[in-house]
């Protein structure tokens, strides 16, 4: 069976590299507006401490974890994750995305997603790559959207997340046949940016 790595790959605004431990002050800078937060799984760490427990768990868990850099700053962000990898069916899923919020409305996200799309459909020969969010958090629901996904549903009690609250899930997925229209609207988006 084949074997994804976790890749870096780089744009014009960021690049994603393999999550490491050398990134964790940056990520500790990024993180500290409570709005990043609001709609992770966890709650927002509140020391050092707690931001290398969630990097240690991005580090062991079934995934490819990436820090995004800004390249004009040469700093980590934020971070994604590819997940739920399936090399046999051809098919992974994006998520545990952030991005500190003076990054929002950069094109920075835009890029980032951008990236991995091309490299799960162009380099993995993915047929299939899900998105998802909270049900209730508008803003995601809203850019998974204008990427031109799919919504699929919702998975009502999904998780229980941020310390035991209830959390729908909105599932959505971008298919090989609607790559090629995703990528042009994605590059026209960038060049607007």
């Amino acid at each position: 069976m084949e074997v994804w790595g976790a890749p870096t790959l780089e744009g014009r605004i960021v690049r994603l590299e393999p999550l490491g431990a050398e990134h964790l002050d940056d990520l500790w800078a990024a993180s500290r507006d409570p709005a990043v937060w609001t709609w992770l799984p966890i709650l927002q760490p509140d020391q050092p401490a707690a931001l290398r427990a969630w990097l240690d768990e991005a580090l062991a868990g079934p995934y490819l974890a990436l820090a995004t850099i800004l390249l004009a700053e040469g700093r980590a962000i934020g971070s994604t994750r590819f997940m739920a990898l399936r090399p046999e069916h051809r098919s992974v899923e994006i998520g545990w995305t952030w991005l500190a919020s003076s990054a929002w409305g950069t094109g920075a996200n835009v890029e980032a997603k951008l990236l991995q799309l091309t490299h799960a459909f162009e380099t993995w020969g993915c047929r299939r790559v899900e998105l998802k969010t909270d049900a209730l958090n508008e803003r995601s629901r809203g850019a998974i959207e204008a990427l031109g996904a799919h919504f699929e549903g919702i998975h009502r009690k999904h998780q229980l997340v941020r310390g035991g609250e209830n959390r729908d899930t909105a599932w959505y997925a971008i298919f090989d046949d609607d790559w090629p229209g995703v990528r042009s609207r994605l590059e026209g988006r960038l060049q607007q940016s």
